[in-house]
């Protein structure tokens, strides 16, 4: 799927609407909260707020510091 986004201006913020496709895919409604995150290869990656992400998030993060060198040399 490729959508075209357009930015407006929300008082002193910067929004953006997503289209009801994105919404449909992303399973989400107006005042859900969306995650936003690193991609891999730059840029982000949107997902919906899951209430276990924050939590998977944190682990994976905890792994990734523990074994960065084991990690860094699987990625040779």
């Amino acid at each position: 799927m490729h959508l075209e986004l357009k930015l407006r201006k929300i008082g002193n913020s910067v929004g953006v609407v997503l289209p009801k496709e994105a919404l449909a895919k992303l399973e989400s409604n107006e005042g859900d909260t969306l995650i936003l995150s690193d991609a891999p290869g730059g840029g982000y990656r949107v997902t919906p707020n899951k209430n276990d992400f924050a939590e998977q998030m944190a682990v994976a993060e905890d792994i990734a510091k523990r074994y960065r060198n084991t990690l860094r040399e699987l990625a040779k």
